[in-house]
């Protein structure tokens, strides 16, 4: 499933081979209200040919190996899955026009420690900020990133022949041979991004207002675009402004400190939230299992978890 538009949905049918063919399908009434979305494998009868005015059913969805969730606030019970069977999440933020929210950036790792996907972190508009403090302030977590800056025509440098910005030839490297999804609020310059890693796919930009840091939504759904040569996929995603993690289970974000949750199976009392007093990981770290700063990158994550204000 590459995208959906108003009820409608377009599958790639025999990806990779010679018969390679876009299909428009409609879902099924026997799915009942199970949903579909960007990245699942489905499977479908009825006209698979492609040609203009046909239409296909989705009669299964396959089982999804990664599920990309939130929720629309911190108490809303109802999850909603964004994009499925992705291994990669990178989470775009820039610099500066808008600044940073650290507390988003928390919130989209504990996603992805929940979906299982690995975490990139892609930092733009480094031509307007530095960006060694947002660095600097996730070290400890060990997230790789990328930094890209724009050139004088608002564009990524060199990207128009696929050459010259280092960020950019990184950033290429990260997504190579990877099911990889963006994610950001407005305005941070995932199109921007979009565009230039699939030159063909022409994602509008938006306009930040200068005031509150507000962009237009110019991604209205999520769509699954072929990096050039066929090296890897990208998911681009509508700008977020809030992100609820109601539905995550906080041991699945600890399982992604490993030198830690090793602590919390030994130390730590029964139903510990790593929150409170009496913690055992703060024995385990003094102990030099761990580091502090480890530990205090954990309590951030679950804090925004709890709902902590950003």
């Amino acid at each position: 499933m590459i995208a959906v538009d108003r009820g409608r949905y377009r599958c790639l049918v025999d990806p990779g081979t010679d018969d390679e063919r876009g299909v428009t399908a409609m879902r099924a009434r026997e799915l009942g209200r199970k949903g579909v979305v960007v990245g699942d494998r489905v499977a479908l009868v009825g006209d698979v040919s492609g040609e203009p005015d046909t239409l296909a059913r989705i009669v299964r969805v396959e089982p999804r190996r990664s599920s990309l969730r939130r929720t629309a606030d911190d108490t809303d019970p109802f999850e909603r899955i964004i994009v499925a069977n992705a291994d990669q999440l990178v989470i775009v933020t820039a610099l500066a026009d808008p600044e940073p929210r650290p507390r988003m950036i928390d919130r989209q790792l504990v996603a992805a420690y929940d979906a299982g996907m690995d975490p990139l972190l892609c930092l733009t508009k480094a031509d307007l900020a530095d960006a060694e403090p947002l660095v600097a302030e996730y070290a400890p977590l060990g997230v790789p990133y990328v930094v890209t800056r724009r050139g004088e025509d608002g564009g990524l440098d060199g990207a128009e022949d696929g050459g010259g910005d280092a960020g950019l030839d990184e950033l290429r490297g990260h997504l190579s041979g990877r099911m990889s999804v963006l994610v950001g609020h407005s305005g941070v310059g995932k199109s921007t991004l979009v565009n230039a890693l699939v030159p063909d796919a022409e994602r509008a930009v938006s306009h930040v207002n200068a005031v509150t840091g507000r962009g237009r939504h110019t991604s209205s759904s999520a769509i699954a675009l072929e990096l050039p040569g066929g090296d890897g996929w990208i998911i681009d995603t509508p700008g977020v402004r809030s992100f609820g993690l109601a539905h995550v289970d906080p041991a699945h974000v600890i399982n992604a400190f490993e030198d830690l949750a090793e602590g919390a199976a030994e130390r730590c009392p029964p139903h510990c939230d790593h929150l409170q007093e009496n913690c055992g990981l703060d024995a385990w770290v003094d102990d030099g299992h761990a580091s502090r700063a480890r530990l205090d990158s954990l309590r951030r994550l679950l804090a925004s978890r709890e709902g902590e204000p950003e």
